[in-house]
């Protein structure tokens, strides 16, 4: 099946394209800018000719600025062919959901969708997708949709456009809003952030870490999210007038008034008791990660930046609340804790495999009268530093015997003294009766 996806060199179409592409699809995509570099980097192809790619397709995925998102609907779905699928990856469901109910002819279904996530994360596990079917206009196509992205660990919700821009204005409007204003009152205040993680909580931490994460993206996806959905106003005027009625009821030092407020809150809010676990655990987290560095001071470990892929390994000399240095042979290496992500034992190893240059021994042995030489090869294989070992020769009768000689090709991980492993393979060996030639 054909897809397209328009927008599909912005970010979320970028994250998109390699997700159909892996299921099978033939992916086609179409950005205004067009980058055709882009296109060419996910190895897809760019639709120059527009009109025509979505006429060909069988699914057409509309992912562009909430603001264009129904005069981009209202330009395609008419020149979609019959029994296609029309679709949207935007935060908001009415407009386009209304657009597209206007626009697409009736033997083209329809489908209103928002990934719940942004394109830093690697796949759909655990992650929330929304999807606002419309009755009598997405039979075929929603039970498939469902299922690629249920098969793929997403969580499905399935709501009306109007229940899903009610929740966002809060989930999103409410959420943005509030870790934007924080970010601009730092600036209005001259407040020095990086200075004041000298003092910080791990919760004061976790909320730099979010408002930095709301401030430090594309901030007209935010005013978008802000302005183009109604609801979001309701949310402002309350927000703003509890923020109003809290900071009166500190000035007049009104103890009482301060604490019902929010006793009332914690009432109203519900399950206070597990949102302290969940936010205990996010805490304990980073505090484990950091409490595993300290441990491993002298010791050698691998980790991978989260942005680059890159894996780094070597031994760590020095920890600081911020940063992590490694030493990697002759070099020092500092990197910041929050870039990185610490390689279990088993994933370093399978790094190791994958990526050494790995060193080859041949060891030639008589063994015992009646041994196994596959069984000993197994019980030498055992030593971790041994990447693999094979039998390359074998014969009898040696030196006027019955014994079996045989050769083992061993293959040594690279970052080990060969000439060690060599002579402790050698050792094992004796130790079992074999005799070394």
């Amino acid at each position: 099946m054909k897809v397209l996806i328009i927008g599909g060199t912005g970010e979320m179409g970028q994250w998109f394209t390699p997700f159909f592409k892996n299921h099978g699809y033939e992916v086609v995509v179409w950005g205004s800018s067009g980058k055709v570099e882009v296109a060419e980097r996910m190895e897809v192809e760019f639709a120059s000719d527009l009109d025509a790619a979505i006429s060909t397709s069988d699914i057409v995925i509309v992912t562009v600025p909430i603001n264009i998102t129904e005069k981009v609907i209202s330009e395609t779905a008419p020149k979609m062919k019959s029994g296609s699928l029309l679709m949207d990856f935007t935060s908001l469901k009415v407009g386009p959901t209304e657009a597209m109910k206007k626009y697409a002819p009736q033997d083209v279904e329809i489908l209103g969708t928002h990934p719940m996530f942004g394109p830093s994360i690697p796949s759909l596990h655990g992650q929330i997708f929304i999807l606002t079917p419309i009755n009598g206009r997405c039979e075929k196509w929603f039970p498939i949709m469902r299922s690629l992205f249920e098969d793929n660990g997403a969580h499905i919700e399935i709501i009306t456009p109007a229940e899903h821009d009610r929740f966002v204005s809060v989930v999103q409007g409410l959420t943005h809003f509030a870790y934007i204003t924080i970010g601009t009152t730092f600036d209005a205040l001259d407040f020095s952030v990086n200075e004041s993680r000298r003092f910080m909580s791990p919760v004061y931490d976790i909320m730099l870490d979010f408002v930095g994460r709301i401030i430090g993206q594309n901030p007209y996806l935010y005013a978008y999210i802000q302005m183009e959905n109604p609801e979001v106003l309701k949310v402002h005027d309350a927000f703003m007038q509890q923020c109003s009625e809290m900071s009166s009821i500190v000035r007049k030092n009104d103890v009482e008034a301060f604490t019902n407020k929010m006793k009332n809150a914690a009432v109203h809010f519900g399950d206070t008791a597990s949102a302290l676990r969940r936010s205990d655990k996010l805490i304990n987290s980073k505090i484990a990660e950091f409490d595993r560095l300290l441990d491993s001071i002298g010791q050698e470990i691998g980790v991978r930046h989260i942005y680059s892929g890159i894996v780094h390994t070597g031994i760590i000399e020095k920890v600081t609340p911020r940063t992590v240095v490694l030493q990697c042979g002759s070099r020092m290496v500092p990197l910041k804790i929050e870039n990185i992500r610490l390689l279990d034992e088993e994933e370093l190893h399978e790094w190791k495999l994958e990526n050494l240059e790995h060193q080859l021994r041949d060891i030639s042995v008589l063994i015992p009268e009646n041994s196994d030489a596959d069984v000993i090869m197994e019980l030498v294989s055992c030593n971790d530093d041994i990447v693999s070992i094979e039998i390359i020769d074998r014969y009898e009768g040696v030196e006027g015997t019955k014994r079996l000689s045989v050769t083992f090709r061993v293959m040594i991980m690279g970052d080990v003294e060969a000439e060690k492993v060599h002579q402790e393979v050698e050792r094992q060996l004796k130790g079992i009766g074999c005799s070394v030639r």
